[in-house]
């Protein structure tokens, strides 16, 4: 389902209100929302409640599958470092040197920050 908002479904409530049969017709025939403005700002949009349904049923299956992913790639990165732990690839740090470290860190995030500023 791809639903787009074309220029000829934004209209003002007022008009919306005087022809409102008209509109909810249209609305059902197309399966098209239709964009409602206030004072020439777009504040509310009007929908077929079945094609409405279909796009949170979809919505919901995406957030469900993005959250599958994050899953296996957050394993994956576990695996990683349980190999890595297994493999003797790792840095021990006392109470110093982990304030180093992060410190480190901090003062890398402060420079990219000012970089990304400065662009």
């Amino acid at each position: 389902m791809d639903i787009k908002i074309n220029l000829e479904n934004i209209q003002t409530l007022t008009d919306f209100k005087r022809n409102a049969k008209d509109y909810l017709e249209r609305i059902k025939s197309t399966k098209s929302p239709l964009v409602l403005t206030v004072n020439g700002k777009a504040e509310v949009v009007v929908h077929e409640a079945q094609a409405f349904q279909q796009m949170i049923d979809k919505l919901a299956r995406l957030e469900e599958e993005l959250e599958k992913f994050k899953l296996e790639a957050l394993r994956s990165q576990i695996d990683i470092g349980i190999k890595q732990l297994e493999s003797g690839q790792y840095t021990e740090y006392n109470d110093e040197s982990l304030s180093a470290f992060f410190a480190n860190i901090k003062a890398q995030g402060h420079e990219k920050l000012a970089d990304s500023d400065s662009v």
